[in-house]
């Protein structure tokens, strides 16, 4: 018996090893983490219950894993804990008695109850108000050096209000909203790219890109929860804490916060978020309970891995078992195919499930799923679930392979599937679902934002022969709108009026909305900045585009390739025709002084923002970039300028001060 118990105590540590590092390290997790806490609780059971199995380099004593050499290390001043974890109104009320004995109170205790969100911790050093070390969790010890990446999240301030002039560690949560997170998705599938498999996924692996060029394209936003080094006075409890920071230029999580005593408020709180979790705009896995008083979180202390004061009551897994009876075709606007897992309906979470995703044949292949499969399903929000897991021990051997399409399931269009994508495409760009797709993107909110034309009404208008492309949208009739299905006139009336107003979007806009492949806001974006007009992007060639910061060799042939279709330039002429007139946004100029130069900001600045002086140098032709390198061309420095500064003096790149560089390149484009 007691080497039966020492062999399931490795193969636990290994396991848990094993997943740590695939979860922190390399954001590839292959179990959920309900499947995780349950390993977890297995050892922490067997440590308690024969205390001479622990070993020194136990998971139980660890906080995430150990930083990846690629980034610099960091070290924190105060470690980063993890949390422990309760999963039910029995265990939390256990915990909730443990702090009560060690306080020695028969009283109902305060605690501050916030949403858990599904994200990645993070740590921000301020020195005397500036961001100077932005640094991930790594193995709560030594984290990772992320600053540059962490600069290009609009949410996070680079410089703040310190009366104190010390150092400060502010600690939070980057995270992804579950609408941005579909939208990355979405255009990845259609670019031909691996999708992320879940909004803490896409954060982390954005968080730790080497390049911060791709960071900035990535929706991110933070939320604060605590602090590690920071003096203030008169705070006395954690939400008096949060406020503080708050006060000082930082997100918090307002409405997922509670101030509660007792157990039963801390319950009303956790049923709270559960009930309405599916209507929140992020993700959240649970809920964090704090006593609330920083005195008493002092007295309370911590354990090798974790606060005593803290705990996170976690929800019941979104996941239920039941079998794929068959795969479905999606086609997309740019004729990619993604199979879809048609389920024996299944209810999860309190919503019967009858389909999950798939994305791609990579997927299916890692996954080793087949026709006939039991699997494992979780759902997130009011996203199609996914499948986590194949139950491949319960197979009969009736189960059937799953092919690639050798045909375009609508318009039986052979498919192809090129040697660098992971899915096929449909290769008629008439085909029937493709030009569905591609309208519903047209009339998207991030594109041409055509409110009250979603899905349903789009079917009708195709269906019915009133809209064979986008630029049909803006030849309706109030009578083509009546053949609608519960249409009345005032209806049609504020759908002609969005249509109208869309025909004068950003330029930006309608260079998304065309479905340009590998062309996403972001790179619409700099599109517009760099040309004036569709004509002038229509006529630029493959050399000129590529000379754009950002924009590839892929991009370049991909937009080239798509003006080059007679039948993409007749919609073109035939959008100007009814009447689209883009807005013209900030033009870059070509023949800009600073054409072709890398300039650095740093430090801070009097008159202009950060985002402003980057946007003069872009404006006058030049990048604005992150950090500096022999490519710089030169550096602004105001004051405060720490690391960046000194390593220009290194490289010997010239320095200018604020009123030097607006005296020298200003002009009149500050007033742009």
């Amino acid at each position: 018996m007691e080497e039966t118990r020492k062999s399931r105590y490795q193969e636990l540590c290994k396991l848990l090893n094993y997943h740590n590092r695939l979860y922190h390290e390399l954001d590839q997790p292959e179990i959920p983490d309900a499947e995780y806490d349950e390993l977890f609780r297995e050892l922490v059971d067997l440590e308690q219950k024969y205390p001479e199995l622990q070993t020194d380099d136990s998971p139980t004593r660890r906080v995430g894993a150990a930083p990846q050499k690629k980034f610099r290390p960091v070290k924190h001043a105060v470690p980063m804990l993890s949390l422990r974890n309760v999963k039910n109104e029995d265990e939390f009320r256990e915990f909730d008695r443990g702090i009560r004995k060690l306080l020695a109170t028969d009283d109902d205790v305060e605690y501050l109850c916030e949403m858990k969100l599904d994200g990645v911790a993070i740590e921000l050093t301020y020195e005397n108000g500036l961001l100077s070390v932005g640094s991930t969790r790594g193995d709560g010890q030594t984290g990772e050096d992320v600053t540059e990446n962490i600069r290009t999240i609009k949410s996070i301030p680079t410089r703040i209000d310190n009366d104190q002039n010390n150092t400060l560690d502010i600690r939070g949560e980057i995270y992804i909203d579950l609408a941005d997170f579909r939208a990355l998705n979405r255009q990845r599938e259609e670019d031909g790219e691996s999708i992320f498999a879940n909004p803490r996924n896409a954060a982390a692996g954005s968080l730790r890109q080497l390049d911060a060029v791709i960071t900035a394209r990535r929706p991110l936003n933070m939320f604060c929860y605590g602090t590690g080094r920071y003096e203030q006075r008169d705070v006395a409890t954690q939400s008096a804490l949060l406020r503080s920071l708050e006060n000082i230029g930082f997100r918090i999580n307002r409405e997922g916060t509670r101030q509660v005593t007792g157990v039963d408020g801390v319950l009303d709180f956790y049923r709270d978020c559960l009930k309405n979790r599916d209507d929140l705009p992020f993700e959240i896995d649970g809920v964090v309970i704090k006593v609330n008083s920083l005195p008493l979180q002092q007295e309370l202390g911590s354990l090798s891995r974790a606060p005593r004061w803290a705990i996170a009551f976690k929800f019941p897994p979104r996941q239920a078992t039941t079998v794929v009876e068959n795969i479905g075709l999606q086609v997309g606007r740019t004729g990619a195919i993604t199979p879809v897992a048609h389920l024996k309906p299944i209810n999860v979470s309190g919503v019967t499930v009858s389909r999950a995703s798939l994305h791609n044949w990579d997927e299916i292949a890692r996954l080793d799923l087949r026709i006939g499969d039991h699997v494992i399903i979780e759902r997130a929000g009011d996203v199609i679930p996914d499948v986590v897991k194949v139950l491949t021990e319960r197979r009969t051997g009736d189960e059937i392979d799953i092919p690639l399409p050798n045909d375009c399931p609508v318009c039986h269009t052979p498919v192809v599937k090129a040697a660098d994508e992971v899915v096929p495409r449909c290769t008629n760009p008439q085909c029937p679902a493709q030009t569905m797709e591609r309208i519903r993107h047209f009339v998207g909110k991030n594109a041409m934002d055509i409110e009250g034309l979603g899905e349903k009404q789009l079917q009708q208008l195709i269906a019915l022969g009133k809209v064979r492309d986008v630029a049909d949208l803006y030849t309706l009739e109030q009578e083509d709108l009546f053949a609608m299905e519960r249409m009345g006139k005032t209806l049609a009336g504020k759908l002609q009026a969005a249509v109208d107003q869309s025909r004068n979007r950003p330029l930006s806009k309608l260079i998304f909305a065309l479905g340009i492949r590998h062309v996403g806001e972001h790179t619409a974006k700099i599109l517009a900045h760099h040309f004036e007009s569709l004509d002038e992007l229509r006529a630029a060639d493959v050399e000129s585009l590529k000379n754009i910061h950002e924009i590839g060799d892929k991009v370049a042939a991909s937009i080239t390739d798509y003006f080059s279709l007679s039948e993409n330039l007749a919609l073109i002429e035939k959008l100007l025709a009814a009447g689209v007139r883009p807005v013209a946004e900030a033009h870059i100029r070509s023949d800009g002084p600073l054409n072709g130069k890398v300039v650095v900001i740093t430090g801070s600045l009097e008159s202009l923002t950060r985002k402003d002086a980057e946007h003069l140098v872009e404006t006058l032709g030049g990048r604005a970039a992150g950090s500096v390198s022999k490519k710089t061309d030169f550096v602004v420095a105001g004051p405060g300028a720490g690391s960046k500064l000194e390593k220009a003096r290194q490289f010997g790149i010239p320095v200018y001060t604020e009123e030097e560089f607006l005296k020298t390149y200003g002009g009149d484009e500050t007033n742009d």
